[in-house]
């Protein structure tokens, strides 16, 4: 299940650079997860500073 990120999203762009397949990038309010590319690995999760990702 791939993992999402919520609207406490606050664009600091830590979980980019961690995602081994680049599933992540910038949207216009928030970083947002391409559910096509991300293997469910949890990196962008554990590196979150507000815990603004999740599973969906």
């Amino acid at each position: 299940m791939p993992h999402v990120i919520s609207d406490a999203c606050i664009m600091c762009g830590s979980c980019e650079g961690v995602c081994p397949v680049s599933a992540i990038s910038a949207g216009d309010t928030q970083y947002q997860i391409d559910p096509s590319v991300c293997i469910d690995c949890g990196a962008c999760a554990g590196v979150c500073p507000v815990g603004a990702i999740s599973q969906e």
